[in-house]
């Protein structure tokens, strides 16, 4: 299935404080504040500790967010925060990294830690050009037709970065300790599909390919280049089906996925429906591949 890699992440222009924490004195300009909460992004196992050893005796609690990519299987659908977890043997992988870095929380900051699970994160903004890669294409097909993998079988699941951000304040609001995989509702893909055209009034016909279609048209799994978003190899189908029993047991307030649709399509329209986009095919690496369907 496909696997992730690192990025880094930028300090925005409103931040208080900035610092790199690769240096040995990442902390200094913080050092003997108490902190009623701290949200750890990091990857990093060693991040993790130093960040754990500089501030953890003086926060109250403490949430790493992680990543549902530390599991170590994807072939069953329905499983939750108990399922086994990867190995972290190469720290240059992203689950991997993360099983390291919670480990180190763990081990530090047991009985006032939470961990958060995030599955795809979207909502307005989301660079990564996944999921706003559907709502985007059905608007700028229009009358057109689009191409869409089977849906028979197959699921999609989004958290709306909003919501997450809620939760991971109520967490801490709350110093809650434990686990959660932070995830929306699975619907079937082709109900995505349908939110998708009906947010940008697309009445095109769609296309359904079979997998053994798009792989012969280089077409790709998931995210990047010359991708379709959501389309996961064979044996991964649990990505986008996993429990959300635990994110409800805590009371997350979730949005309408229709909701998020229409948020993420207004976005899209605002950045351009037609731009270079970091995942999916070019509106002609699309027609190209229909060409060969007909």
């Amino acid at each position: 299935m496909p696997r992730a890699r690192h990025r880094r992440i930028r300090a925005r222009p409103h931040a208080v404080r900035a610092a790199d924490r690769d240096l040995a004195d990442a902390y200094a300009a913080v050092a003997g504040a108490d902190w009623d909460e701290v949200v750890d992004l990091t990857s990093s196992a060693q991040h993790a500790r130093s960040a754990v050893a500089a501030l953890g005796e003086r926060a109250r609690h403490w949430t790493l967010v992680s990543t549902v990519s530390v599991y170590a299987s994807f072939a069953r659908t329905g499983d939750d925060e108990t399922a086994a977890l990867v190995e972290p043997v190469d720290l240059e992988d992203y689950g991997q990294a993360k099983v390291a870095a919670e480990r180190a929380v763990t081990a530090a900051l047991a009985g006032r830690r939470m961990i958060v699970r995030p599955g795809l994160i979207t909502g307005p903004g989301d660079d990564s050009d996944r999921f706003g890669y559907w709502p985007a294409r059905f608007a700028l097909a229009g009358e057109g037709p689009m191409l869409v993998p089977d849906p028979i079988g197959r699921r999609s699941q989004v958290i709306d970065a909003r919501d997450l951000a809620d939760l991971i304040v109520d967490v801490g609001v709350r110093a809650l300790d434990g686990v959660v995989d932070a995830v929306g509702e699975s619907v079937p893909l082709a109900d995505a599909l349908d939110l998708a055209a009906e947010a940008a009034g697309s009445t095109g016909e769609r296309v359904v390919a079979t997998d053994e279609q798009l792989v012969t048209a280089d077409v790709r799994h998931w995210a990047g280049p010359r991708s379709l978003p959501l389309w996961l190899p064979s044996g991964a189908a649990g990505m986008l089906a996993r429990s959300d029993a635990g994110v409800r047991a805590l009371g997350a307030a979730r949005r309408p996925l229709a909701e998020t649709m229409r948020d993420v399509l207004a976005d899209e329209r605002e950045r351009g429906i037609d731009r270079p986009r970091a995942s999916g095919l070019t509106r002609g690496e699309e027609l190209q591949v229909l060409a060969t369907l007909r």
